[in-house]
């Protein structure tokens, strides 16, 4: 599989690379293991509880790595592209920042998420936590290996440092805390870290119920991946809301407060430079549609005075 799509990959950069200058291999690969291979909720439908998305995430980065590669090796001296991956990733907050309990707690809450995914490009290997975690109950259940899967050390060589840039997505917050869950047989991906997710009643009504505006969340989100893996260039991938309510005219006053918020955010300024290419992103996009609002409120002035 990993050839397969290494193949479909050098046939994109053929056909259009000449035009297309940044590319991302895998758009949040969480959701693609979690949901595809854990609940089952996404396409393929597995549920292979406690194993398949470990799985699945392992082969996504072994892929994303060799697709790396080959831009590298055959095309990126002719087209002068760039080539990384887009990871989603909350925040989580201790519920008790003075309980080194709740502090580990919200540790692992962040690398379980994007730390399953960014360590192993940017560090060479899974997260410590996440490997002693998952290895203690997979003891613990009577296995001879852990669930998570292991690199060879040619494979942690061979993976460290295939990101030109990171994308990034990113929605909301949870408080964390350390919750020990009952020895199941039956294992799972979210009982392997140990630990509950509670949200603040004062936090913005959400649209949908997972989604609370908790804008200081993505601040010390980029603030961590600055200082975890080396103030790596970042773009915004995905971020954004839906509407709190149905309305028959344009009601955007929620979307627009969320905005602001998130990006007042990213614009402080210990993330200023930190933060140089994702401004690119976000504020032509808002700029562009402040244009076309205007152009639109022009139209309908110089129809009304024709």
């Amino acid at each position: 599989m990993i050839n397969y799509f290494n193949d479909y990959a050098n046939l994109c950069f053929e056909k259009f690379g000449d035009r297309v200058k940044h590319w991302i291999t895998f758009s949040n690969p969480w959701a693609v293991a979690e949901k595809g291979y854990e609940t089952g909720e996404h396409a393929p439908g597995l549920k292979l509880g406690g194993c398949g998305a470990y799985k699945a995430a392992h082969h996504i980065i072994k892929t994303h790595a060799k697709v790396w590669h080959s831009y590298n090796t055959t095309w990126r001296r002719e087209q002068r592209g760039m080539v990384g991956i887009s990871l989603t990733s909350g925040w989580g907050e201790p519920v008790d920042p003075h309980s080194q309990t709740d502090r580990d707690a919200a540790e692992r809450y962040i690398q379980f998420h994007l730390g399953w995914f960014a360590n192993p490009i940017y560090r060479g290997d899974y997260p410590e936590v996440m490997k002693n975690y998952v290895g203690k109950k997979s003891a613990q259940q009577g296995l001879g290996t852990s669930r998570l899967p292991t690199f060879s050390v040619q494979e942690k060589t061979y993976i460290k440092g295939t990101s030109d840039f990171l994308g990034i997505g990113h929605f909301t917050t949870r408080y964390v805390l350390q919750k020990k869950f009952p020895f199941l047989q039956v294992s799972s991906y979210h009982t392997d870290h140990d630990l509950a997710e509670l949200v603040d009643p004062n936090w913005p009504a959400p649209g949908p119920k997972w989604l609370y505006s908790v804008p200081w969340g993505f601040r010390r989100l980029l603030n961590f991946i600055k200082t975890q893996y080396g103030n790596p260039l970042i773009y915004v991938t995905e971020n954004g809301v839906s509407e709190t309510l149905q309305c028959p005219q344009l009601c955007d006053e929620w979307r627009i407060q969320y905005l602001k918020g998130y990006i007042n955010e990213i614009l402080k300024d210990s993330l200023i430079t930190h933060m140089e290419m994702v401004t690119e992103i976000v504020l032509p996009t808002v700029f562009t549609l402040c244009i076309l609002i205007s152009i639109v409120l022009l139209i309908f002035y110089l129809r009304n005075h024709s």
